[in-house]
């Protein structure tokens, strides 16, 4: 129940569905924002390279672990509360970064902002739990593509601030609107009845933060200890190992944090294991793509254009994602969430094998951007859905939450990947065009590998078993 409301005085959903969107994205875009200044803010706080970006890195880890764990948390003690919280968390760490004056702090601040992960689980359960059924698809549908699309929007107002503004304006712009959103999600969404009672199960949080830390950390770190390196290895077998011990725990504990069962159902791990191939294949793209564009003309295929214009070439992507999301629930009555799932990956991995093997007008990039847009909206709302599909009601947030950590490693392995092949190849101090080529052929294998596993994916009716 609202905050001093009665029942007869029930929100909307279009109110409530508002609040969880200016939610969402708020964070999607202050998720990205900070790319573009990195070497702006590497200079004016006389940091290296390689600490700068621990800003992406501190932010991706913290966003891995939180998201799960908000997720259980908003299952057991009530999914408003817990984004009510959420979202102070993440105002709190906004208004650290915008007084940052060293990058040990930016990096804190980097590190509570992720936190707010979270909110996405969060948002799919209140949508379950409060709207009409015929509501839910759509509703999902349109924050999964949120995440895509603040992404996009991001890279363009990072830019932007970083040309014309102080780099403090990255913070002190959201912060007002992330403000807004808590006392909003405060005082216009009800707090669910549904919940899944038990305690927190801090073995099993500590385990699974340490292991996906290392993992996450040892792939991050690619470019500077290389691939085969041994602080790459050792880290990352380090991180596997307590992770292996984390399932078992899980296994046999009576209050699993992360309900090993439900994660074997045939419905939830092959949605994951579509998250994390989506995941690979699009932010392999969205990290090269921006980049290309910026590179000279001397080149040969590069477009030799600002920061600000490359983020421009994001923008039809942004567009799909968010049209497709809105019309999520309508697709997903005429055709069933599976089926949308593999055209989605279908068309994405059209567009990532479009600039493998053309890229040399800016027409290319168009169609490209404009193809992944629509084939990633379709993607991103169809595993919103069928991770809800597949789990009980009370395990909304803490499924939702896993697909999302899932889309998330995903997202950090095809980025080093395609940070890994530009790398080697260079001519003349320049990144060469095979690298490039290379990535975006590598980004349509994982994206044609996800539809191949969005196959395996049972229909509803049989997606519990």
């Amino acid at each position: 129940m609202v905050p001093g409301l009665r029942e007869s005085e029930r929100v909307h959903p279009n109110v409530v569905l508002a609040v969880l969107s200016l939610a969402a994205v708020t964070y999607a875009v202050l998720s990205s924002a900070v790319n573009p200044a990195l070497p702006t803010l590497q200079h004016s706080l006389n940091a290296s390279e390689t600490g700068v970006t621990w800003l992406l890195t501190g932010f991706l880890l913290s966003a891995s672990i939180g998201t799960a764990i908000i997720g259980k948390l908003g299952d057991m003690y009530g999914k408003q509360r817990l984004l009510v919280w959420t979202l102070l968390a993440l105002a709190g760490g906004t208004l650290l970064a915008a007084l940052s004056t060293s990058l040990a702090m930016l990096i804190v601040a980097r590190v509570i902002q992720g936190v707010a992960g979270g909110i996405f689980p969060l948002a799919f359960g209140i949508a379950r739990d409060e709207f009409p059924p015929d509501r839910v698809a759509g509703s999902i549908g349109l924050m999964s593509a949120i995440l895509g699309v603040g992404g996009g929007l991001g890279l363009v107002v990072g830019g932007l601030i970083d040309e014309h503004l102080n780099w403090h304006w990255l913070f002190w712009i959201p912060l007002p609107i992330m403000v807004t959103a808590a006392v909003c999600a405060w005082r216009f969404i009800p707090e669910s009845p549904v919940r899944s009672p038990g305690r927190v199960n801090w073995t099993a949080a500590a385990l699974m933060s340490v292991g996906l830390s290392a993992v996450l950390i040892a792939i991050a770190q690619t470019t500077t200890w290389g691939w085969t390196g041994t602080k790459t290895l050792v880290l990352l077998a380090f991180g596997l190992a307590v992770c292996c011990v984390w399932i078992l725990v899980e296994l046999h504990s009576s209050n699993s944090l992360i309900d090993m069962t439900m994660m074997r159902v045939r419905g939830v791990w092959t949605a994951n294991l579509a998250a994390f191939l989506v995941g690979a294949g699009l932010y392999a793209w969205f990290l090269l793509l921006p980049q290309l564009a910026q590179l000279p003309r001397s080149t040969g295929f590069g477009y030799g254009v600002s920061v600000v214009t490359a983020g421009l070439y994001l923008l039809p992507c942004a567009v799909g994602m968010g049209a497709l999301g809105s019309v999520a629930g309508r697709v997903e009555r005429r055709f069933g969430s599976r089926r949308a799932l593999v055209a989605g990956a279908a068309v994405s991995a059209v567009a990532c094998g479009w600039l493998a093997f053309t890229s040399k007008h800016p027409y290319d990039m168009v169609v490209s951007s404009m193809l992944l847009g629509i084939g990633i909206g379709l993607a991103f709302a169809a595993l919103g859905n069928l991770i809800v599909q597949a789990v009980p009601p009370q395990q909304t947030g803490v499924a939702s939450g896993m697909n999302t950590v899932l889309r998330t490693l995903g997202g950090a392995l095809g980025g080093q990947i395609a940070a890994t092949f530009v790398a080697a190849s260079t001519l003349r101090g320049l990144p060469a065009l095979t690298g490039f080529t290379t990535t975006f052929g590598m980004a349509a294998v994982f994206l044609a590998g996800c539809a191949a596993v969005a196959l395996l994916i049972p229909s509803p009716s049989l997606a519990t078993s």
